[in-house]
C-alpha cells in the first residue's frame, strides 16, 4: 500500500479520555445531589460529546432550562481534570515512534472543540504534524472538509493516506473525502459492518501491517 501519511480520530481512537469525561460528569451529577452513573454507561456516549452526555446523565433535551448552565460546568470540571486518568491506548506510543521512524506524516482530525485538544495534547507531550478540530473550520466529521484541509496542511494526497476511527462518522468522513478507512475494535464504538470501512484492527500496532 503506498501511504504516506495517517491520520487519527483522537477520543477512543488515540487517547482514552473516557474516564475523565465519565469524571466530569458524575462530578456534576454529585453537585446536583444525583447518582453517579456508571463508566460502562458513559463510555459509548464520549464519541458524541458533552451534550450527549448531559442528555444522557439528566435524562433531558437542549430544552431543558438548565441544559446550557450544565452543559458549560461539565466543560469547567472536565477541563481542569483533562489528564486526570486519560492516556494514549496501549501501544499507540510504540506507533506513533515506529511512523516517525519511516517518516511518515501523522494527524489528528477530531470533532473535539481546539481549546480542549490542544490543552490535552500539550499536558501529554503529543505532538502530530497538523491537527484539526470540530471548530476549525465550518463544517466537521463526517463531511470531508477537516480531512481534506489535514492533508492540504500537509501536502500529500489524500489516496496516500489512512484515516483511523472507532466512530462511524469517521469511517463517513474518510469515506467522503476519498481516503481509506480503517476502524479500530478498542475504542468507544461497537465496530459494525454498515460502517464500510477498508480496514479493521484490533490493536495499534496492526496498522503497521497495512502500510
Amino acid at each position: 500500500m503506498n501511504i504516506d501519511t495517517i491520520l487519527f480520530d483522537l477520543d477512543g481512537t488515540l487517547i482514552d479520555t473516557a474516564p475523565d469525561l465519565a469524571y466530569a460528569l458524575n462530578t456534576l451529577l454529585k453537585e446536583g445531589g444525583l447518582e453517579a452513573k456508571s463508566f460502562e454507561q458513559i463510555k459509548p456516549l464520549v464519541a458524541f460529546g458533552g451534550k450527549a452526555l448531559i442528555k444522557f446523565g439528566f435524562g433531558c433535551d437542549e430544552n431543558h432550562p438548565n441544559f446550557s448552565n450544565w452543559h458549560q460546568r461539565l466543560l469547567e470540571i472536565y477541563t481542569k481534570n483533562i489528564d486526570l486518568n486519560s492516556a494514549p491506548f496501549d501501544g499507540i506510543g510504540a506507533l506513533i515512534k515506529n511512523l516517525v521512524k519511516q517518516r511518515i506524516n501523522w494527524g489528528i482530525v477530531t470533532n473535539k472543540p481546539e481549546n480542549l485538544t490542544h490543552l490535552l495534547l500539550q499536558k501529554l507531550n503529543i505532538q502530530p504534524g497538523v491537527v484539526v478540530c470540530g471548530d476549525t473550520l465550518e463544517f466537521n466529521k463526517p463531511h470531508p472538509a477537516p480531512l481534506l484541509y489535514a492533508c492540504a496542511q500537509l501536502a500529500i494526497e489524500p489516496r496516500r493516506c489512512l484515516f483511523v476511527g472507532d466512530d462511524k462518522n469517521d469511517m463517513l468522513a474518510g469515506s467522503n473525502a476519498g481516503i481509506k478507512t480503517v476502524a479500530v475494535t478498542y475504542g468507544y464504538g461497537q465496530v459494525k459492518s454498515d460502517w464500510n470501512y477498508d480496514y479493521k484492527i484490533n490493536q495499534p500496532q496492526e496498522l503497521l501491517e497495512l502500510i
